[in-house]
Formats: C-alpha cells, sequence, structure tokens
C-alpha cells in the first residue's frame, strides 16, 4: 500500500525517463505524451537547454533568501516586462499560489486607495483558480468545494461568457474580474476575441481591475501570455506551468498602478526567487522568444486544428465538438471520456479529461508534423474502434 496520500485516481503505470515529446514506462514501453504534466511540459521532457541551465546553476547556488538582492530573479522580472503589459513580477511556486497572491493584491489595492467596499471578485462559472482554499471558492465548483467549508467570502460567479449577466453583477462592491482566456479544467473553452475585449472595456468603465488567470494557457494561444491575441492588456495576470517547463515556478505580472499598493512586507514566498526555478525559466524564454517561435507555433497549430476536424467530420457519434487554439486543444466528447481515455492510452498516445465529457490535448510546442500526425493517427484508431 502507498504511503503517499490517496487523492488521486492513478493510472496503473510508472514512467522512469523522458525525451522530447515521449515518455518511456519502467518496462520500456514509448508513450506520446499529450498530457505534458497537464500543459507545463511545454518543451517536451527534459529539453537539453533547460536541463543543461538547471544542472549550471545548481553547482553554484540552490536558494538564497528574498533577504537578499537575487539578481537571476532580477533578470527574469526585466525580461518579462520588456515583453508583457507588465511593469512588475512577484515569483511564487506555482499557479495556486499566483492566483492566491492576486486576490491579496486586489484587496489591498482598493483598501490603500480608500475604497474598502470594493472586495468582491467576480469568477466565471467552469473556472478552475487551483486547489487552495480562496481559489477553491473562487471558482466554486462544488465538486472540488464540497467538505472544504465555510466557505471563503468574497467572490461572486456568473455564467461563462454572458456579458449581461456580468454587467449586472457588478456593484459598489466588486473589485475586479478574474478569467481564463481559455479553460482548460472546465472544458476547453475559449472566450471568443470580442468578449475578452469586453472584460477590458467594462472594467474600465467601472474602475476595476482585470486579472487574467494564465496559467495553462500561456505559450500554447501562440503568444506568451494567453489572452495576447486579442490585443488588449491586463492589470493583473497569474502564471506557471509552462513558465518552467515542469520545474515548479509561478509568478503575478502587474502594473506599476496596482504594484504601488504592495510595500515591505505586505506579501512573501520563501521560495520565491529559487535559483533553480529562475535558471529554468530563463532558459524556457531563451527558447520561445527566439525570433519566429510563436510564428511557428501558429502555423503548426492551424495544421493541428484542421487534422482535429477531419476526425470530427469523419467520426461524428464520437466527436462532438473540437475546442481550443493552437496547442491547448481538446475534444468534447459522444462517448466516455475515460473510456475514450483508456483506449488512447493502450495505444500509446497519453492525454488529460476535463469538464463536461471533454479530453485535453497538450503537445509539446516543439512537436514536429510527423508526430502531431502519430497522434492523430492513435485518435483516428480508437474512434474506429468505438464507432
Amino acid at each position: 500500500m502507498s504511503s503517499v496520500l490517496d487523492t488521486y485516481a492513478r493510472n496503473p503505470i510508472s514512467f522512469n525517463r523522458g525525451e522530447g515529446s515521449y515518455l518511456y514506462a519502467e518496462n520500456g514501453e514509448k508513450y506520446l505524451d499529450w498530457v505534458a504534466g497537464i500543459a507545463t511540459n511545454i518543451l517536451g521532457h527534459c529539453h537539453p537547454h533547460v536541463v543543461k541551465a538547471i544542472q549550471d546553476q545548481s553547482k553554484k547556488l540552490i536558494h538564497v533568501s528574498n533577504a537578499f538582492i537575487i539578481k537571476e530573479a532580477e533578470s527574469l522580472a526585466k525580461r518579462l516586462t520588456d515583453n508583457t503589459f507588465a511593469d512588475k513580477v512577484f515569483f511564487c511556486n506555482s499557479g495556486a499560489e499566483s492566483v492566491e497572491g492576486a486576490i491579496k493584491i486586489v484587496r489591498k489595492y482598493f483598501h490603500t486607495i480608500g475604497k474598502l467596499e470594493k472586495n468582491r471578485i467576480i469568477a466565471m462559472s467552469g473556472a478552475f483558480h487551483g486547489r487552495t482554499l480562496a481559489a477553491l471558492f473562487l471558482a466554486n465548483n462544488k465538486s472540488h468545494t464540497e467538505g472544504f467549508g465555510p466557505k471563503v467570502d468574497g467572490f461572486d460567479q456568473v455564467a461563462f461568457g454572458d456579458h449581461e449577466a456580468l454587467k449586472k453583477a457588478i456593484n459598489k462592491n466588486t473589485a475586479a474580474i478574474i478569467a481564463e482566456p481559455i479553460q482548460g479544467e472546465g472544458g476547453i473553452k475559449t472566450l471568443p476575441d470580442y468578449c475578452l475585449k469586453g472584460l477590458r472595456e467594462i472594467c474600465d468603465e467601472h474602475g476595476i481591475l482585470l486579472v487574467f488567470d494564465c496559467v495553462q494557457t500561456s505559450f500554447r494561444t501562440g503568444t506568451l501570455l494567453g489572452f495576447e491575441n486579442s490585443g488588449i492588456s491586463a492589470d493583473l495576470c497569474c502564471v506557471a506551468k509552462g513558465f518552467g517547463n515542469g520545474f515548479p515556478i509561478g509568478a503575478i505580472l502587474l502594473t506599476n498602478e496596482v504594484a504601488k499598493v504592495m510595500k515591505h512586507g505586505s506579501h512573501g514566498s520563501t521560495f520565491g526567487n529559487n535559483l533553480l526555478a529562475c535558471a529554468a525559466a530563463h532558459a524556457v524564454l531563451d527558447i520561445v522568444l527566439a525570433k519566429g517561435f510563436f510564428e511557428e507555433v501558429k502555423t503548426k497549430g492551424e495544421y493541428f486544428d484542421k487534422e482535429l476536424k477531419k476526425l470530427k467530420d469523419e467520426f461524428p457519434k464520437i466527436i462532438e465538438e473540437v475546442r481550443g487554439i493552437n496547442f491547448i486543444k481538446g475534444f468534447k466528447l459522444k462517448v466516455d471520456n475515460n473510456d475514450f481515455m483508456s483506449k488512447l492510452m493502450k495505444h500509446k498516445l497519453l492525454v488529460v479529461k476535463a469538464s463536461e465529457n471533454c479530453i485535453r490535448l497538450f503537445p509539446s510546442l516543439l512537436s514536429t508534423i510527423d508526430e502531431l500526425d502519430m497522434g492523430i493517427k492513435i485518435i483516428k484508431k480508437t474512434c474506429e474502434e468505438m464507432n
């Protein structure tokens, strides 16, 4: 019997090696990995540049207190502010921690400017913002919050993408709106471009803050942050997952206007600015910020989308809808998603499920066309078996 707390329904398989788009089981069997640590290994497994960066840093210094200047974090923050809307960055360890920090910053902002009544944040139904207590009740998914009461207050929910409901939900106590550009756990549901722009307009009109949760969407939409295709800006943005390509790192990106309220001691993280995490994130940025990288992601993403839609047209009894953008994709199925996933795994393709009877497809951004075709062929074979 395992001594690990039984909070996951784990598949009876263990991997001991990864390389690029593939995972290798202890028995030597090779799997095409479209789970990617749940949207995390954006450059595949054990990318040589990331591995070397972590190894090199580990020989010099692994951890030092935030009581001192950490130049590696300073340079990483500068790269992020140079390439995004943000003026300041707070580093932490995970997506949930970045969301928790964003909640605190939103409340601190309005408290500091003398609008103490503004302390509620609006989220969307189907959202997922992490497993910490406030993040759970921010999303308010009953399957996640049951048994963890009393409820953490300060949050309201509206139907996904319903702008009229959103407008009606705003009142004198509303401080911010938080949204995922694409809901991952919620079923790869994409907020249309006009909705993203509408969120910015609503927030500007009411003098409230716009927070994007880009923990799953960063990089995979073909941009550094998941909302940038819309051409709008955020006040805060939560990131994690792909920024370390598997090494734990999270961050809150924010504007100077919002950042000015955070003073010494107002927030902290023991392992935030960790040197190994900074090294991994620097290595990731070396690759994704290279000229032409995101253009290639979009080109391959268009091909991927076209091939997935061919499968939907060929197997309408199996696949109800193709969802997502570029390399954050998914199917809404007409057959049981657990059964479909199990059959894919038997054919050596790993995927992860989501709400609304969906499966999520997270290939490495460095996947070749041949590797995308390999996955497509496995999905097709599975559809043929279940048709």
